[in-house]
């Protein structure tokens, strides 16, 4: 074929053709639960060359413990701690009712098998009334997993009803953990402060909690004062970090982004405003992550928690979707 005799725009449209083509085979190829894998692998290896006791917990995405082969993905469970699971009693599809059984079945399977690989199994029950509460709570103990059961999906209140297992024991390790507390959404305190002395004055064994009070991060002093439970025993503080989605009211978000989004930022979620789908392996979202001294994981570390709660490990079923 002679180029030369190729109208200008006609030769455009074939290059463009062709590089939108390489793109996709491109993406074809693309491993996403081995991706994300990885993903939390690196973040794992960052965090522990700075402390080797720091605890990285994925949430959801649990199938990711297996090979395509059903073999156990060993790197990755060296890697974590533990393994985190929304709605698997109560919260899925919706709100404060029964998650089906089918569903059930399929995450207890692979939960269970975590848990024989010496994980510990950290469920988040979405549910309101009493009676379902109580069997969230009795459910998770008789299959030997921690529980939480959220009285809002927005996880924005400290629940005023009996802690579920509270003791006074010093907590200093994950295997000591009877309960826990999972709040992200601090709209209902007016201050860092109070928010700081509303947790103090609890006696969960974990917390798991956001580390912006609005664009505020905690100090390394006010988590170590949170590492007190009211009745004197040690608890642990975990810093939730989403590595699936990018959040428009995060530090690292540029204002040009809302006009001109960077290649990776794939798409808003419909679901919550202000998340957007990336592409998780994408370098420039790495260094975002933790490959610097500014990084959102350096911004944990450095603040004195005690580990990381991963979400939007399921990131890879979107994508995999669209394939």
């Amino acid at each position: 074929m002679n180029l030369l005799r190729i109208p200008c725009f006609i030769l455009c449209c074939l290059l463009f053709s062709c590089q939108e083509n390489t793109a996709q085979d491109m993406e074809d190829t693309i491993d996403y639960r081995n991706e994300m894998r990885n993903f939390v692998i690196e973040i794992s290896e960052t965090a522990k060359a700075e402390n080797s006791n720091f605890l990285v917990i994925p949430q959801n995405g649990i199938e990711l413990i297996f090979q395509e082969n059903e073999l156990p993905a060993v790197d990755y469970l060296d890697a974590i701690d533990a393994v985190g699971q929304e709605d698997l009693f109560y919260g899925y599809p919706e709100f404060n009712k029964p998650t089906p059984t089918p569903d059930n079945i399929y995450l207890k399977k692979h939960l269970d098998s975590a848990k024989s690989s010496g994980k510990k199994v950290l469920v988040t029950d979405y549910c309101k009334t009493p009676e379902f509460i109580e069997r969230s709570y009795s459910l998770n103990e008789e299959n030997n997993y921690i529980s939480f059961a959220a009285p809002r999906r927005e996880l924005d209140i400290i629940p005023s009803a009996p802690i579920y297992n509270e003791n006074k024991a010093d907590i200093n390790k994950l295997s000591e953990v009877k309960n826990f507390l999972y709040i992200l959404n601090y709209a209902e305190y007016p201050s860092k402060q109070e928010l700081i002395s509303e947790l103090a004055f609890t006696n969960y064994d974990l917390i798991i909690l956001d580390l912006f009070f609005n664009e505020e991060t905690f100090t390394a002093e006010e988590i170590q004062q949170l590492k007190k439970k009211k009745n004197g025993g040690d608890r642990l503080v975990i810093a939730y970090m989403s590595i699936g989605e990018a959040e428009d009211y995060r530090y690292y978000w540029e204002e040009t982004w809302n006009s001109n989004h960077p290649g990776w930022l794939v798409e808003e979620n419909p679901q919550w405003a202000g998340n957007f789908k990336i592409a998780y392996w994408n370098e420039d979202w790495k260094n975002l992550i933790y490959r610097n001294e500014n990084s959102y994981l350096s911004k944990i570390v450095n603040a004195n928690f005690d580990g990381i709660y991963l979400d939007i490990i399921d990131a890879f079923q979107y994508f995999e979707e669209k394939k």
